[in-house]
């Protein structure tokens, strides 16, 4: 004979588990430490960011525009900011030792005292993407004049990157006049063909020092920014370095079928216009899972304890709201890319009169992939889905060669993650440092055959309504910006270079 449980014990049980979790979620939200560098503020070293901004202005004048396909295209562009920077710099080049990579590119040597220890490298890139054509008048000032207003420097290249090549010469500069000398050997790397893939600039010198046996003991290049209200539930700046990045894989998709009129379509719908339809739209419902692991849990983790209210018990409590914050994520297309391989559908081709049915119809897709994700599994992915519509013998899959897998991920327990967050929470104290993923490239993937610890990570403050401005219309950058970039570059090197 079966005891039964009275409704009144099930009920209590149950009220009982709902307090106990919610004793746990609570204790949980409230005793997370939080993971942010406790260190007094340190005023930056004074900067004269009048000068700088001139300076800046200046190298936006050269209208250094790169080109995949010819290597000589706009030359005495990146000639002429070579020269400016020589006399803007003398000192850096009176001390270190330049080199021209490719005739566009530079490389610069700050030999240190030490040449046992792993080398620091800084970088940045020349080039800048070109203007689209027909938004030259929506410039408020026109994008090559160089023009300094309303505590700006306007133009094509002040954020994306030439803020970054000005402020770290700026900055090694600072550091000569004062007598700094690095244990570390220092390289800055400069590239001028970022926009178009960085073979002739990045990779070349990448291949150079790799060749010369040099170490680096971490490289930092443009990426992630100082956010300003740009993360639910978090009020104070965010700093997010990029401590990897996504890789790039593009595949076309071919689709055979009988060709016919237009008059007779077949009755089983299976053409090749619409048989690739059906697998695109496999690839949009099925896409490479979303998971809140790696870079992203990291990032989550180390944000979590600095928000409020229910943003907080969710990230501090991921063991049990996990599932509900993916759902809430993958519904953003910024925050979706963090968690996922992406799947974009970038350009269609078929047929070739209103009147046949075309025998063959071809997708290019773009796949942005996550750490933990490579190009193969995705290839097999998308193979799968087609597989479900069609004979494997209807359709080809062809990989495109532009592309690589996603970057290593870099240890924000290093001395190049520490020395970034040092300086960052020094200069800034209420600004917040965690780690993030770049959805993007950066020429520093090319360095991965020199250092394990890559950082990508630009000292800049960005508001959403800042965010169309990159490669967009309207490029600047503030004054502060630059004072605070300026100081960043010289208390990094302190840092990361100055000392064993």
């Amino acid at each position: 004979m079966t005891r039964k449980i009275k409704p009144q014990k099930i009920v209590l049980l149950i009220v009982a588990v709902i307090v106990l979790l919610l004793a746990i979620i609570s204790v949980n939200t409230l005793t997370t430490p939080s993971r942010q560098l406790q260190i007094a503020a340190r005023p930056g070293t004074a900067v004269d960011v009048s000068k700088a901004a001139e300076r800046l202005a200046s190298a936006i004048r050269q209208q250094t525009i790169a080109s995949a396909s010819d290597a000589q295209l706009n030359q005495s562009q990146f000639l002429a900011l070579h020269a400016q920077l020589a006399a803007d710099y003398p000192l850096v080049h009176a001390t270190l030792n330049q080199e021209r990579i490719n005739d566009t590119a530079l490389l610069y040597t700050w030999q240190g005292s030490d040449p046992s220890l792993p080398a620091v490298v800084l970088m940045a890139h020349m080039d800048v993407v070109p203007i689209a054509p027909g938004t030259e008048t929506d410039w408020l000032q026109p994008p090559f004049d160089g023009v300094i207003s309303d505590g700006f420097v306007w133009g094509r290249g002040a954020w994306d990157d030439k803020g970054n090549l000005i402020a770290q010469l700026e900055a090694v500069e600072a550091l000569l006049a004062r007598g700094f000398k690095p244990a570390r050997t220092v390289y800055l790397a400069y590239g001028a063909d970022e926009e178009v893939n960085g073979d002739r600039g990045a990779k070349t010198i990448a291949a150079l020092l790799q060749a010369r046996g040099v170490k680096a003991e971490f490289v930092i290049d443009e990426g992630m920014l100082i956010t300003e209200g740009m993360i639910a539930g978090l009020d104070a700046p965010a700093a997010i370095v990029g401590v990897a990045e996504k890789g790039y894989l593009s595949a076309t998709l071919t689709v055979s079928a009988d060709p016919g009129h237009s008059s007779m379509p077949p009755t089983d719908k299976a053409s090749a216009v619409t048989q690739l339809s059906e697998v695109l739209l496999r690839l949009r419902d099925h896409e490479m899972p979303a998971t809140i692991s790696g870079v992203a849990q990291e990032m989550f983790e180390t944000l979590g304890p600095e928000m409020h209210g229910l943003n907080r018990v969710a990230l501090t409590n991921l063991w049990l709201f996990e599932p509900l914050v993916k759902a809430q994520l993958t519904q953003a297309p910024s925050t979706n890319a963090m968690l996922r391989t992406t799947t974009a559908f970038t350009m269609l081709n078929a047929g070739n009169k209103d009147n046949v049915l075309p025998g063959r119809a071809e997708a290019t897709l773009n796949f942005r992939l996550l750490p933990g994700d490579s190009s193969e599994a995705v290839l097999a992915h998308i193979q799968q889905q087609a597989a479900a519509v069609m004979p494997a013998d209807q359709f080809h899959l062809s990989r495109l060669p532009f592309g690589g897998e996603a970057s290593p991920v870099s240890s924000t327990e290093a001395l190049g993650y520490r020395a970034i967050q040092q300086a960052l929470r020094e200069l800034k104290p209420d600004t917040l440092v965690a780690p993030g993923l770049m959805l993007g490239a950066s020429d520093s993937r090319h360095f991965s055959v020199i250092s394990a610890q890559i950082y990508r990570f630009s000292p800049i403050h960005a508001t959403a309504d800042d965010l169309p401005r990159f490669h967009g219309t309207n490029e600047r950058l503030a004054l502060t910006d630059l004072a605070t970039m300026i100081q960043f570059y010289q208390r990094l090197l302190e840092l990361g270079a100055g000392t064993p």
